[in-house]
């Protein structure tokens, strides 16, 4: 658990954007290359999957110009939404920024009719997801290239 006095504070100069045009899918691109890529040298190969689409949604949060963060999404079936990809470059990280790449992603969900939003949360990270109200599914553990993974859920009604 972090100290009240670990937590950084949102700048300001934060915008997040629904990446509507290629440049800003690219910012999304960027900081996944840049904070899981190269981090746990994950190939394009993998970390681009089928899932990394023309109509996939994409949160991007830029810093000024610069993107910092980013979270996908896409239809698991009429009324699910998988949310993934949640990354944030390393020097904003305890900031909040993921938190709100992933609130965002529920706005938008909610909007687009959506009622669970699904996460694959690697197995160190699923208290940042129960913090946010997202509570094990029961289904088995996602043995994956580069992380094992529990699968979880949240109502967006």
């Amino acid at each position: 658990m972090e100290k009240p006095s670990e937590i950084r504070f949102l700048p300001e100069s934060l915008t997040v954007l629904r990446a509507s045009e290629i440049w800003q899918q690219a910012g999304a691109y960027y900081v996944r290359i840049q904070a899981m890529g190269r981090k746990h040298h994950i190939p394009l190969r993998r970390e681009f999957d089928e899932h990394d689409t023309p109509e996939t949604k994409y949160i991007v949060i830029l810093d000024g110009d610069f993107p910092i963060a980013t979270a996908r999404m896409y239809p698991l079936g009429d009324d699910r939404v998988m949310i993934g990809r949640v990354v944030v470059l390393p020097e904003y990280r305890r900031m909040g920024i993921g938190t709100r790449a992933v609130s965002e992603c529920e706005l938008w969900a909610r909007e687009l009719g959506f009622e669970t939003a699904v996460v694959e949360s690697r197995e160190n990270k699923t208290e940042f997801y129960h913090q946010l109200g997202y509570t094990e599914t029961g289904d088995p553990v996602i043995e994956g290239d580069t992380f094992r993974c529990i699968r979880m859920k949240k109502s967006l009604l």
